[in-house]
Formats: structure tokens, C-alpha cells, sequence
């Protein structure tokens, strides 16, 4: 559940929307997910690591952005960021970092790291590539893969801490992700593609899951858009938002919607998100439509009035007072291509 139980005066439709929120935002989106490789330390042993879309094998298309993971099936590591003090993952735990950071992976803190690019074996039969490396000591066991998610410059994403360790021992739905762990993990030594396969939505599922967790662990005078989207109301307005940005929203029909009055409805939403609901709803329109721009030959017409905006004129001006130039402009300047 997102944030606190509801309290026993809470109308229905409010206790669900503690529950919905965060999957509706979730849901834009659009989660993939994916399994690439078995690994086995010994110790001592520390090596460079991070999802590179080489490492997504057979994926139709490369995400927009990739929250890479390490699940360890036994054992234990160190995971390593510059300017950041060493994460310890045990057995039964999953390191997610969901901004992809480059980190290093180690037996014990201040070890040299080494590029391990050659040392992967790729599997023959389209299975999971295997990884064997170390001293000879005591051995650590671990399953990498990735989330993929179709949003490059999502506020989740940037809300998030850098790592987001979950214990999947506890709870049934993290009981059931490190049983389909170990269970896939004691088969790779007979893999086929189809066992890789099988694991991907577990990279989806697990990325909720730590969402979730983090979710239900800030403090309760917490504010940003985390704490935004735990609460009730105002995660019920980021999920409409986000879910529905090309509708003609209004401060009063946002606020209808979650069934408050404007004025209670933009004091809440700026308490906690730290700006009024219509410059939030205009800013995340011109990060999605600059992100379209870059990406996609969709016509600026069209971008327009899928962000919201009827008129190309009106929002070719809002467009140039966000980002200092024309959304013609934008889509041929290298800072558009430096933003990808």
C-alpha cells in the first residue's frame, strides 16, 4: 500500500486512490523489463558495472531509460558510486539504481576494479550470459538485468535516491520474486531462451515493488513529488495529470476531480510538490514535448495537441519561454541532441 492506511474516514474512493496512484503513473510509463546475465564471484573480486544497450539482447526497441539491478542469490557485495558511502546487499536482496549511474560492484571496499566486458561468455542458445570471476575465496551469486522505462525525464526517476535496496524475504510479493530468482537460477546452467524470457517481467515487478517500499519509508514530514504522489489527493492529480496530459486541464477541474475545492486543492498540491498545480501541469508539458521533439518526426502541430496545446502558435511561445528558443529551433540544435 502507498503511504499510511487509510483511516476509517476516508470515503472508498479515496482509500482506493492510495492504493491506484502510484500505478497509474506507472502504467505512462510503459515498464519492460529484462534479464542478462549470471554472474559468480569469488573472493576478492570488484568489477566496473552498468547497463549499456548492448546488454539488452533481443529487445525490440532500447527504453528510453534503464534502471539497472543486481539480485543476489547468495552471498554478499559492496555497490560503489562516487561521492557515496558503500551499499551492502546481502542473500535475498535486490540493489536497484534507478538513474543507471556507473558503480562498481566489489567483495570489500577499496579493491581495484576491473572492466569485466571480456570476461562474459555469451550463451550460445540465446540464453543468459554467464560471468565467472575472482580469487577463489568465498562466493557470491548474483542475477543482473534492467527495467525499461519509456520516459526519459520522468520525476519519479529523478526523485528517486541514487540506489534502493529491497529485502525480498517478508512480504508474499517479495516472497514470490526471490523464489522465481532462485528457482531461475538454480536452471541457467540448462538455459534456453524461454528461461530468460521468463524472468523479464520479474525486472518490472521488482522495480514497483522497491518503489513501493521506498514509498512506504519517508518520514512523514517528507515533501517532493514522492511525497506528493503518497499522498491521497495530490497522488491521485499527478496520475490524472500524467495519465491524460493532452486534456484541458484546469486548476478547478484538477481540483473537482479529486474531489476538493481549488483553493484547498492548490495549497495542498503546492505544499507538497513545492509549485502551484498549473505551473507543475505546464512544466512537465514542455519536458514531455521537448523529449518528443527529440525523439520522434511526429509535426510540431501534432506534439502540440498531444501536450495539450490546440494551437501550434500558443504552444510554439510556451515552448520558447521554457526552453529559450522555438520548438522548430529546438528539434535542430545539438542541445537537443546533448539532452538525449
Amino acid at each position: 500500500m502507498i503511504g499510511t492506511p487509510a483511516d476509517s474516514t476516508d470515503p472508498p474512493d479515496r482509500r482506493e486512490w492510495k492504493l491506484d496512484a502510484l500505478s497509474d503513473v506507472l502504467s505512462v510509463l510503459r515498464l519492460t523489463g529484462g534479464v542478462f546475465l549470471d554472474a559468480e564471484f569469488s573472493e576478492p573480486w570488484s568489477v566496473y558495472s552498468r547497463v549499456s544497450p548492448g546488454d539488452i539482447g533481443t529487445q525490440a526497441t532500447v527504453p528510453d531509460h534503464m534502471v539497472a539491478y543486481h539480485y543476489v542469490v547468495s552471498g554478499s557485495m559492496l555497490v560503489e558510486l562516487p561521492g557515496q558511502a558503500p551499499v551492502p546487499v546481502e542473500a535475498g536482496s535486490v540493489v536497484l539504481l534507478p538513474r543507471n549511474d556507473p558503480h562498481v560492484l566489489t567483495s570489500a571496499a577499496g579493491l581495484m576494479p576491473v572492466d569485466p566486458e571480456h570476461l562474459v561468455e555469451p550463451d550460445a542458445e540465446g540464453g543468459l550470459a554467464r560471468l565467472r570471476y575472482g580469487g577463489g575465496g568465498p562466493a557470491t551469486h548474483i542475477v543482473c538485468g534492467f527495467a525499461g522505462v519509456e520516459a526519459r525525464d520522468h520525476p519519479l526517476l529523478a526523485s528517486l535516491p541514487r540506489t534502493l535496496v529491497l529485502n525480498l524475504d517478508g512480504k508474499p510479493a517479495h516472497a514470490w520474486i526471490a523464489t522465481s530468482f532462485r528457482y531461475a537460477a538454480g536452471q541457467i546452467s540448462a538455459v534456453s531462451a524461454g528461461s530468460s524470457i521468463a524472468l523479464t517481467k520479474l525486472s518490472e515487478l521488482m522495480f514497483v515493488e522497491a518503489v513501493r517500499h521506498y514509498l512506504d519509508e519517508l518520514p512523514e514530514e517528507r515533501r517532493g513529488w514522492l511525497a506528493g504522489l503518497r499522498d491521497p489527493v495530490i497522488g491521485r492529480a499527478l496520475a490524472l495529470v500524467h495519465a491524460q496530459l493532452g486534456r484541458a486541464w484546469t486548476a478547478e477541474s484538477l481540483a473537482d476531480a479529486v474531489h476538493l475545492s481549488r483553493s484547498a486543492f492548490a495549497e495542498r498540491f503546492s505544499l507538497l510538490i513545492g509549485m502551484p498545480p498549473m505551473a507543475y501541469l505546464a512544466q512537465w508539458r514542455m519536458q514531455v514535448a521537448a523529449q518528443r521533439l527529440r525523439d520522434s518526426r511526429q509535426g510540431i502541430a501534432q506534439v502540440a495537441l498531444e501536450v495539450g496545446y490546440a494551437s501550434e502558435a500558443a504552444f510554439a511561445r510556451a515552448f520558447k519561454r521554457a526552453l529559450g528558443c522555438t520548438p522548430a529551433v529546438w528539434r535542430r540544435s545539438p542541445r537537443a541532441a546533448a539532452a538525449g
